[in-house]
């Protein structure tokens, strides 16, 4: 693909649609799809590691990682899928991508472990504000009066729960605060860097595995990671196995769905779908994982925020699907028209 021809990234996301903006079906569609992947992998995950205490969430991510270039790697041989061969140049084009993706694979995973299902997916809102000041400084966007109170809910209901919750766990805080500025940082820099022309959706989901697979099981050999997880006990177990194999299929999935979501709507979206999905994954964690303490405050707390998610949710996604206004030719004066 790297040889003659048209231009050099023609062999990526060739599809003419690619060149036309997004119908609002294929917005909504991708943005289902992304919550979908992303619900049933936060389920998933929990049970593989507090249900079962699998010890290791770093080879969990390389189980995903390797999942994902097998698949995209087999596409690809099958022309399925198109993207370009590799050249030197592909790491500086990515570039801080594959830092951010696995940052956000490893404090994710980790965050899940340590923290109960209601105060992971409150915590995790803050990748709202987060996302909204980056588009905000990398993309130059401006957001109205209502979207910054909503925001300021989210916050406030944030802080509420976290301030009474009563199976504080501050290595846990610490890793879901990294994972909510990986994933904002992720969202935008991957809209940045999604241009059909170069790498393509596929090209930026097969590299960043590729380049970091390698340096984090390096990691996980360091830090005993991967003997921890040799020498766990229910490898012999069966549903154990299925669960595992469907958290790297998962994960495949939800990076692809995260790219999908990112590509056809804006990095902003990707976050509200994520804290529309984690208002349904809050309430279930309350009733499974058997980790979420209650208390008044808290449960007021985790409310609060998950009103104002919703409320941002919705300012958000009416004014992405509000149409756009059609411009009259007839009406341009003529020393407008070039």
């Amino acid at each position: 693909m790297t040889g003659g021809g048209p231009a050099a990234g023609a062999g990526v996301d060739p599809d003419p649609a690619s060149a036309r903006p997004p119908s609002r079906l294929a917005k909504l569609l991708s943005a289902l799809f992304y919550g979908t992947c992303s619900f049933l992998l936060v389920l998933v995950n929990k049970a593989l590691l507090t249900t079962y205490r699998f010890p290791s969430p770093i080879v969990l991510g390389i189980g995903q990682m390797a999942v994902t270039i097998m698949i995209l790697y087999v596409s690809k041989l099958n022309k399925i899928i198109h993207f370009p061969d590799f050249d030197k140049k592909i790491p500086i084009k990515l570039f801080p991508l594959p830092l951010l993706y696995v940052g956000n694979h490893i404090s994710g995973l980790s965050s899940t472990s340590k923290l109960s299902l209601p105060m992971f997916t409150v915590l995790r809102k803050f990748t709202i504000p987060l996302t909204l000041l980056l588009e905000t400084i990398i993309l130059g966007k401006q957001y109205s009066l209502n979207v910054i109170i909503s925001v300021f809910a989210i916050i406030l209901g944030a802080f509420i729960a976290a301030g009474s919750d009563l199976a504080f766990n501050l290595e846990g805080y610490i890793f879901v605060f990294l994972n909510d500025i990986f994933t904002a940082a992720n969202g935008v820099y991957t809209k940045q860097k999604m241009d059909p022309k170069e790498l393509g959706k596929y090209g930026v989901l097969f590299y960043n595995a590729c380049f970091m697979i390698i340096p984090t099981l390096i990691i996980s050999v360091s830090t005993g990671d991967l003997q921890q997880a040799a020498e766990f006990n229910q490898w012999s177990d069966v549903l154990f196995i299925i669960q595992f194999l469907l958290s790297c299929f998962l994960g495949f999935l939800l990076m692809y769905a995260t790219v999908l979501c990112s590509y056809y709507n804006s990095p902003l979206t990707t976050a509200v779908v994520g804290a529309i999905k984690n208002v349904s994954v809050a309430y279930i964690g309350m009733l499974v994982g058997g980790d979420y303490i209650f208390s008044v405050l808290n449960f007021i707390g985790l409310n609060i925020c998950m009103a104002g998610g919703l409320g941002y949710s919705f300012l958000t996604l009416s004014s992405q699907l509000k149409p756009k206004p059609t411009v009259d030719e007839e009406n341009i004066p003529q020393d407008c028209k070039a």
